[in-house]
């Protein structure tokens, strides 16, 4: 029995890893680490804080009484205190000076920083895996014509291998952007109530450089260069803004990748995984829907939708501190983070996987072929001396007549077989059949993969190849 509501992106979308990173366990454990942090950064710069007070404290770092907890909470109606006293219950010699100094945004908001770092990280991880999926799969297909497409009508020919170096780039694009995000992040530090440090400050009976020594020695502990340069009680909130940003990002290059996937999907040009027992549909058994892309698609827009959640906080902040961000950045930060681990984990799964059709990709290329010819075919009748207005309006007149038939009837394309029966034109099958060659049509397609897979993806892979190689687990 399942009584109550269970996030879907918990239970069926987002990996372990990511669900760690924003569980109870390890933001209450930080809340601890920081503590500890600052109480050794106190007891280094001259407070009486003994060592036997730390030891507790580090003693008691992961046995959270989460139901203790909830009674403290249940009457002190705030969350920081509830866990103060219960971790002071679990040291009570340490008791006195857990949270010294400190106000609810010391564990609060570097907490937060710190679990988006570590999401951050995961992302990364999984967005270079998804990188180099795509460049093995533009270099197995560098030289697989397939009909290109321009408002989703037939246009000059392009590979299979070319079309994936332009996913290839979106993500590229996002992998930058989230290493700058990366590098910025900052600490909050331990700032006080209004961001002046007046409480520290009477700590340390106004020495101010202790102070400064003191955030400083806190974020070396938590494994930062530092903390952000001013505040009021909270780290302005457009830093959640940039980050939520940078995941919005990568979900447009997903849901874009996810659409091209569906198309492609409907021409039977690609098939994405498909389970030997799973069901396409429960009414057609026949039925093999593109499931995974189009729930790409789906979580895509939930996190760029989401991404409007910190610019709204962000934007209606008052002064150095308001409470109406809480609630939504309990829900809207890790939910972008989960939704993202399930959009890059189906990422590569469909495109390490998926099945290529190019068979399927030749047919549907002949079948356009010969009005795409057209231009040739009068360029190279003109330099055998034809007439290129005539020429002009000759091809008009017959593709005209063709398209009718086409559209009207279903006739097949016989516009070549018009052309070679007609003087205008002088020329002959063989002759035809070689400007017909598809190698004609696909530009430089195969070496323009060659060179983007060599001198774009192979850098970003060499420079993080310490991050290549995952497991995805898709379980539904």
């Amino acid at each position: 029995m399942k009584e109550f509501y269970e996030n879907p992106l918990c239970v069926r979308y987002s990996g372990d890893a990511m669900k760690r990173v924003f569980s109870a366990d390890n933001k209450f454990s930080t809340w601890r680490k920081l503590w500890i942090a600052l109480a050794e950064s106190e007891k280094e710069l001259g407070l009486d804080i003994t060592d036997a007070q730390i030891d507790e404290m580090k003693a008691h770092i992961y046995d959270i009484d989460y139901e203790k907890a909830a009674a403290y909470e249940s009457e002190l109606r705030h969350d920081v205190m509830a866990h103060v006293r219960t971790f002071g219950d679990a040291c009570p010699t340490a008791k006195p000076i857990i949270h010294l100094g400190a106000t609810s945004c010391y564990v609060g908001d570097n907490t937060d920083i710190i679990q988006m770092r570590e999401g951050l990280l995961i992302i990364k991880k999984l967005l270079v895996n998804a990188i180099s999926a795509l460049g093995d799969f533009a270099e197995k297909y560098k030289d697989v014509p397939t009909l290109a497409y321009t408002h989703f009508q037939a246009a000059q020919p392009t590979t299979v291998g070319k079309r994936a170096t332009l996913w290839a780039q979106d993500l590229i694009l996002d992998l930058d952007n989230l290493d700058h995000v990366l590098s910025g992040l900052k600490l909050l530090g331990c700032k006080g109530t209004t961001g002046t440090g007046a409480s520290f400050l009477e700590l340390f009976d106004g020495d101010a450089e202790k102070v400064m020594l003191l955030e400083k020695k806190i974020a070396a502990k938590m494994g930062f260069d530092g903390a952000v340069a001013v505040s009021g009680q909270t780290y302005t909130r457009k830093i959640d803004y940039f980050v939520i940003s940078a995941l919005s990002g990568i979900a447009q290059s997903a849901c874009k990748f996810a659409g091209d996937i569906r198309l492609l999907s409907h021409m039977k040009e690609f098939d994405e995984p498909f389970e030997t027992k799973q069901i396409g549909s429960s009414a057609m058994a026949y039925k093999r829907n593109p499931m995974r892309s189009e729930r790409i698609a789906s979580l895509s827009r939930y996190i760029i939708a989401d991404a409007l959640n910190p610019a709204v906080t962000a934007a209606t902040q008052w002064l150095e501190r308001t409470l109406d961000d809480s609630a939504n950045r309990r829900i809207s930060i890790p939910e972008a983070f989960l939704a993202a681990d399930g959009i890059l984990s189906l990422y590569i799964n469909v495109i390490s996987n998926g099945t290529v059709y190019p068979k399927v990709m030749e047919r549907h290329l002949n079948e356009e072929l010969p009005f795409m010819a057209t231009e040739n075919i009068m360029m190279y009748c003109v330099k055998k001396g034809g007439d290129r207005q005539e020429l002009h309006e000759a091809i008009r007149e017959l593709s005209v007549a063709v398209t009718k038939q086409i559209k009207l009837n279903g006739a097949e394309n016989n516009l070549l077989d018009l052309i070679l029966a007609d003087s205008r034109f002088g020329i002959t099958k063989e002759e035809l059949a070689d400007i017909l060659h598809v190698r004609n049509f696909i530009g430089m397609a195969p070496q323009q993969t060659d060179e983007f897979v060599k001198s774009v993806i192979a850098p970003v892979l060499e420079k993080n190849r310490g991050l290549i190689g995952v497991d995805v687990n898709i379980r539904v």
